[in-house]
């Protein structure tokens, strides 16, 4: 038995070996026929085009290129189905904006079932290694699930950590961020002209923010329904409280610039809690080495000799 499974794995093996290798010497392959004359000159005439300008498609009988399109239509509705199984989650839409990729759920479970599927790639080579080294087990069959299940909760994971790590970087520019616009308030810029110059001059992921923030205004929406927008697409407790106070003095025509200020204070206040937390956070972490790691070897070298005397009857 063990020896019919290993001939099925080499058979796999070799088999995987010589469609790679014959696919990329057809990939290498030039176009077996030219383009017609009529495909050349179609976009450059837009009577035999389409009316928005785009050109007819190519035909060409190119192996490579309708076997591309065939996968990259059956991965289109792979992906499609794959996020229809799973759902629009509204976590997930929030983790992409806060990390700055959009709130494309759909792309994002294309993601996740790349992953799977490399995951579940990974598992097989290493099942198939398994059974060519004569050391299969029962339970060794699972591998490609286990490995496409730690992909796609790998990306999820690692979504998470980006929202995680660009959220806290915009609470770290945010004290900077108000203060200038604060100066620039004072100065005698107007609410918008301060945000616009703050957008243009500076750079991180928060002017990053102001500047979809100008180019709403731009294209119709006003300053407090873009700030506002910002603070949900972000959902950073800190700067939507910062927004929430700059909001209700624009709409209450309090003074802006004290109120910037007042809150750059307050987010800088903030952050060093943050950084106390974490340090005793950390210092905690640090123990644990200690504890786990060094006292017990200590004991152990603090021990062992009389122990070994003992034993020797001294």
């Amino acid at each position: 038995m063990t020896v019919a499974i290993t001939d099925v794995a080499l058979a796999v093996l070799l088999g995987g070996a010589l469609g790679c290798g014959a696919w990329l010497a057809l990939a290498a392959l030039p176009s077996w026929r030219a383009p017609a004359l009529v495909d050349r000159v179609g976009p450059y005439v837009r009577d035999v085009t389409d009316p928005a300008g785009r050109s007819l498609p190519v035909r060409v009988v190119d192996p490579t290129a309708v076997l591309a399109r065939g996968a990259g239509g059956v991965w289109r509705r792979a992906q499609r189905r794959f996020a229809l199984r799973l759902g629009t989650s509204a976590s997930i839409e929030r983790r992409l904006q806060q990390a700055g990729r959009g709130g494309d759920v759909a792309a994002f479970r294309g993601d996740q079932l790349a992953w799977g599927l490399v995951g579940a790639a990974f598992g097989a080579v290493l099942l198939g290694a398994v059974i060519v080294a004569g050391r299969f087990q029962p339970p060794s069959v699972v591998l490609p699930v286990v490995g496409a299940v730690a992909g796609a909760i790998g990306s999820d994971m690692m979504l998470s950590s980006q929202a995680k790590a660009r959220v806290a970087r915009i609470g770290e520019e945010l004290p900077t961020v108000l203060e200038f616009l604060s100066l620039c308030l004072a100065a005698g810029e107007g609410v918008l002209g301060s945000v616009r110059r703050v957008a243009q001059v500076g750079s991180g992921e928060l002017t990053a923010e102001l500047r979809a923030v100008t180019v709403e205004v731009d294209t119709g929406a006003t300053l407090t329904d873009a700030l506002g927008a910002m603070a949900r697409r972000l959902d950073a407790p800190v700067l939507t409280r910062a927004v929430d106070h700059v909001v209700a003095a624009i709409d209450r025509g309090s003074p802006l610039a004290q109120t910037l200020q007042a809150q750059a204070a307050d987010a800088r206040e903030q952050a060093q809690r943050t950084l106390i937390e974490q340090a005793g956070r950390k210092e905690i972490f640090m123990m644990i080495p200690l504890v786990f790691g060094l006292l017990p070897l200590s004991v152990l070298f603090a021990i062992f000799p009389g122990i070994a005397m003992l034993r020797l009857g001294f």
